[in-house]
């Protein structure tokens, strides 16, 4: 148990230190966390959704060519 008031003082300068250290080291942690998820985001989904989009899109433009052809009825409707 400190026995002054400067022991007390520097007790909790320490404590401060601590919960500083320990909030810089979560603070980081969060950013590394969310960097990785931009990550699998950027590397991983966007390729699937763009080559799913993509697949979408060509099926519903074919379709729309065997039902109308490539004329005015295409590209505007009918």
């Amino acid at each position: 148990m400190p026995s002054s008031i400067d022991e007390l003082s520097s007790q909790a300068s320490y404590d401060d230190d601590d919960d500083e250290h320990e909030y810089y080291l979560a603070q980081k942690e969060w950013e590394e966390s969310l960097h990785q998820l931009h990550q699998i985001f950027s590397i991983v989904l966007l390729p699937y959704l763009g080559k799913w989009l993509g697949r979408r899109w060509s099926y519903w433009v074919y379709t729309r060519y065997l039902r109308l052809g490539l004329g005015k009825g295409f590209v505007f409707g009918k």
